[in-house]
């Protein structure tokens, strides 16, 4: 991994500009703080009193609970194919 070309751009997350990086292509790294945004804002929308702070914890813990979801789903899906091959 310490050869893999890293790229470097600036996005805007809720209002703030940050630098990231990753080995990703940019494209992909500019969807995810899209999705990041889209999300921060519509916790924002369904309670406007929060502050950015809460907002980001929120969306990590909703982010977090997308995923472990669909890893479940992954799993069992993983078991049915095995099952299935025999």
């Amino acid at each position: 991994m310490a050869d893999e070309k890293k790229t470097r751009i600036a996005v805007e997350i809720y209002g703030q500009t940050y630098k990231i990086v990753g080995t990703e292509t940019s494209s992909h790294m500019r969807l995810v703080a899209s999705l990041v945004d889209d999300k921060m804002r519509e916790i924002s929308k369904r309670n406007p009193y929060l502050d950015s702070a809460k907002i980001a914890v929120l969306t990590a813990v909703n982010t977090v609970h997308d995923y472990l979801k669909l890893k479940d789903q992954l799993e069992q899906m993983e078991e049915e194919l095995n099952k299935l091959k025999g």
